[in-house]
């Protein structure tokens, strides 16, 4: 049997980290501003336990651009390092100062706010440079400054250096492919996306390009509305006022802190938009957050900083373990409850509200039981009365267990006042999320249904007193003999005719299409499928026997059998087109027959006019 032990050759790795540690070249900057703030905070914890003697003001990150030498400079005031600590912590890849300083002043209650993790960050500089330099001197008395070097191969040199003052200066010597760092403009960018909210003042050729403090550090109770809307407005310039916001800040079982925005979203949602920021220590790690919070979440705005959520060695993505699933169901509930207090503390301004907040809730529910079990009570819908209500003040209303629906508050008909004229509670459901969201309902109350209107014949809206019954010679009532004539005419496959006799004299007919097939092919529209052959739409078409354009018709089919068929035709594809039914193909025949009819009654009325005269 024999033991080794793997080598590693820096000849091989540092390519690898230049090439393939990092997906996005900026992160370089990131980095190194990152180790100087260690430095700094660093060199904090030493003054309270009286080993160093400072002036928070000395505190500063300098970054210098000079493009005629190509050289981009960051400059600290931390508590810099010695030659052998230069050996130590930056010859020896993967060797963390700020793991090994972490715990050796572990008890520092502060020392969570040291942000380095892999000792990698550093040579992420080789990236973008042809050399790098470190001009460095500690903080510890008589210390000598040091000069190291390196060109991106395995050598570096290391020697006496200049520095007259504690702290560390990094040079990189920018190469060719990369003297776009070189730009101003660039580099200002890419440090107010990464560094924007570290604890230092950060100059870049003189000028503080971090002086917006990270509100989510601050207590809530210290938060005032108008304090919450300026980080708001500079984080999202372009977007208007959020509706409402969460402050997080939680000590167990992991730290998180963080606020979190509803603002004013579009009708649909997108879950691959995410423009909720991640922040480890106050160090931007990404816009991407779809592995910490729910899908049906990602709409929403704001900061989350944890010092506990795992990143991947390039602290570019998350890797997903116990912690960051804890996380995600922690801000789940906060955002339950905070829908539910909004409710319940104003429902006035709620209902303002609920255009923006309708989306997420909905889809919520969809896609999780436990958030459907805290927000319940906040899922409200607009009802026939103009007023909003909860489901479940709606079944106690109407015991019956029957929910009736209709799908556009802005498009309503006689056929809806029929219900509501024989005091039918009605509710709205305009959402291309509704029919899914009542599947579920009814999943949820045992024998409740919902039904929209045009789904079914409803007891509600039948006048049976004046039901044609009277059967004739053949046995067939009069219903039964309007609904053969407007069959043969029809001549249509897969169609249902149906006469029946309906409270209103106004409605001559509608499609009906029932619950089942309805929310099904919405399903099948949903997801973004084409209904299967095998299972379309079976309509039925329902004949008002009262009314007296069925009437004439049913008369004029002796007289003038092709005006009769061309009305009842007519007839058919207004009852399509007033529920969204009427095929696009078929509209331009419904045109000219429209037209045609004009024509013919515009004759026969001139004609009358003739005779008169």
């Amino acid at each position: 049997m024999t033991k080794g032990t793997l080598k590693i050759h820096s000849e091989n790795i540092l390519p690898i980290i230049k090439k393939w540690l990092y997906t996005d070249r900026d992160i370089f900057l990131r980095e190194l501003v990152s180790n100087s703030c260690d430095a700094m905070s660093k060199l904090k914890i030493l003054r309270d336990q009286g080993n160093a003697e400072f002036k928070d003001e000395e505190l500063q990150i300098d970054i210098e651009i000079n493009k005629e030498e190509k050289t981009l400079k960051i400059i600290d005031t931390g508590l810099g390092m010695t030659a052998k600590e230069v050996e130590k912590y930056i010859a020896q890849l993967a060797f963390s100062g700020a793991e090994e300083f972490v715990k050796k002043y572990q008890k520092d209650e502060r020392s969570d706010q040291i942000i380095g993790h892999f000792g990698l960050g550093f040579y992420s500089s080789f990236m973008v440079s042809n050399a790098v330099e470190i001009d460095t001197l500690s903080y510890q008395a008589k210390a000598k400054p040091a000069h190291w070097s390196c060109d991106g191969s395995p050598d570096y040199t290391l020697d006496e250096g200049k520095r007259e003052s504690r702290g560390t200066t990094i040079t990189l010597h920018i190469n060719q492919d990369s003297e776009e760092f070189l730009e101003e403009e660039r580099i200002r960018s890419m440090l107010i996306k990464h560094c924007r909210f570290l604890p230092y003042p950060i100059f870049l050729n003189g000028k503080q390009i971090n002086d917006l403090q990270p509100l989510w550090i601050k207590p809530p109770s210290e938060c005032t509305d108008k304090d919450y809307l300026s980080f708001y407005k500079a984080l999202y310039p372009m977007e208007p006022d959020p509706i409402f916001w969460i402050h997080l800040n939680v000590d167990y079982p992991f730290h998180l802190q963080g606020i979190l925005y509803f603002p004013k979203v579009n009708r649909r949602l997108d879950p691959n938009q995410s423009s909720l920021h991640l922040y480890c220590n106050r160090v931007f790690v990404s816009d991407n957050c779809k592995d910490l919070i729910p899908d049906f979440l990602t709409v929403l705005r704001g900061v989350i900083d944890s010092p506990d959520i795992p990143l991947n060695v390039s602290r570019s993505n998350l890797q997903m373990d116990r912690t960051v699933r804890q996380l995600a169901s922690h801000i789940s509930k906060k955002v339950s409850d905070k829908l539910i207090s909004a409710l319940q503390s104003d429902r006035d301004s709620y209902v303002k509200k609920w255009a923006d907040l309708e989306m997420i809730l909905k889809l919520g529910i969809l896609q999780d039981d436990k958030f459907y079990d805290r927000v319940k009570e906040a899922l409200i819908w607009k009802n026939s009365n103009g007023e909003w209500t909860t489901l479940e003040e709606y079944l106690e209303r109407n015991p019956d267990k029957k929910v009736y629906y209709h799908h556009d508050e802005n498009q309503t008909s006689h056929f809806f006042d029929m219900y509501k004229d024989k005091g039918v509670e009605i509710l709205f459901a305009p959402s291309h999320l509704d029919t899914p969201l009542m599947s579920y309902l009814e999943g949820k109350h045992s024998g409740v249904s919902f039904q929209r209107l045009d789904g079914a014949i409803d007891d509600a809206i039948l006048d049976k007193d004046k039901e044609k019954t009277v059967l004739d010679a053949d046995g067939k009532t009069e219903g039964v003999k309007i609904a053969d004539t407007f069959r043969s005419m029809l001549n249509q496959e897969n169609l249902e005719v149906e006469a029946k006799s309906l409270t209103s004299h106004s409605v001559p007919a509608f499609i009906m299409l029932s619950e089942r097939e309805r929310r099904m092919r919405d399903y099948f529209a949903l997801s973004g499928q084409d209904l299967p052959t095998s299972m379309g739409s079976k309509r039925t078409f329902v004949i008002n026997t009262n009314s007296p354009l069925v009437q004439s018709i049913q008369k004029l089919k002796g007289k003038e059998p092709e005006l009769a068929t061309s009305l009842v035709k007519q007839l058919y594809e207004l009852s399509l087109l007033s529920q969204r039914e009427l095929d696009s193909k078929d509209f331009s025949t419904f045109l000219k027959r429209s037209t045609d009819l004009l024509e013919a009654l515009t004759k026969a009325a001139t004609s009358e006019v003739t005779k008169e005269g």
